[in-house]
């Protein structure tokens, strides 16, 4: 494992270490669901404390190996913080648009999964033919390709496609999901990974799809919009339990 330099948690305070925790698990679960690409995409998550910081992943390291202490804080201008390790420019210009743009949005998510890369490719997006992908329908940003780190221009073009929702399929590239919480925003990229994985198996059987009707459709994303049943807090606790007994390195 790479030699990280990292803060001791006696130089944070209760709030942040509680975040970067949180945070340092996402990372975690990005590897046990099988949704990382090597040092690449990231996950950032909002200082409410301290006004135009965010913390994000150090860059050059796997996921298996980022843990509380090792995260970096950075300012929306770009400038490090907190933190000895570099930051990946891409992460930053993604991350920081989002933040900044959307007030109610703490945590954001990003992925270069096969299938939700696969999807990204599709015109026809991410298509309500499973339950997890009902769930979102018409609440779906999409963005045109551009490299992430051209400039502040580009950086604005995805925070306005991205408008209000949380999950933007970002064209050519990958899934782009925010939330208010970890536990919202974790649960909205696992159903929606989920969903990509599935259409590209169904379409790839060459089998003709079965459209669910429009009153169908509608009392799904109802449901989908309840809280006690998508039990956003009750999975992501449940998350953090196997991730503690499996290796609870990641909190330190």
């Amino acid at each position: 494992m790479a030699s990280v330099t990292q803060l001791h948690p006696s130089e944070i305070s209760p709030e942040e270490w509680e975040i970067r925790c949180d945070l340092a698990a996402l990372y975690r679960a990005f590897v046990r669901y099988g949704w990382t690409d090597l040092i690449y995409t990231h996950i950032s998550a909002r200082l409410p404390d301290e006004p135009g910081h965010y913390l994000i992943n150090p860059y050059g390291l796997f996921f298996e190996e980022i843990t509380a202490s090792s995260l970096i804080v950075m300012d929306y201008a770009g400038n490090k913080i907190r933190g000895e390790w570099p930051v990946n420019k891409a992460g930053h210009a993604i991350h920081h648009a989002i933040l900044k743009a959307r007030p109610d949005a703490n945590w954001v998510l990003h992925t270069h999964s096969r299938a939700g890369m696969a999807v990204a490719c599709m015109k026809c997006g991410i298509l309500p033919i499973t339950q997890q992908a009902m769930f979102y329908h018409g609440q779906i940003a999409y963005h045109p390709w551009d490299v992430q780190t051209s400039g502040q221009e580009e950086c604005d073009a995805l925070a306005a496609d991205m408008g209000d929702k949380n999950v933007c399929v970002m064209e050519n590239h990958g899934m782009l999901v925010c939330g208010p919480t970890a536990a919202d925003a974790f649960l909205t990229l696992y159903n929606i990974e989920n969903a990509c994985k599935v259409q590209v198996d169904v379409m790839a059987s060459g089998q003709e799809m079965i459209m669910p009707s429009e009153e169908a459709l509608a009392r799904t994303i109802e449901v989908g919009n309840d809280p006690e049943f998508a039990a956003a807090d009750e999975n992501w606790r449940a998350v953090r339990r196997i991730l503690d007994a499996k290796d609870p390195s990641y909190t330190t």
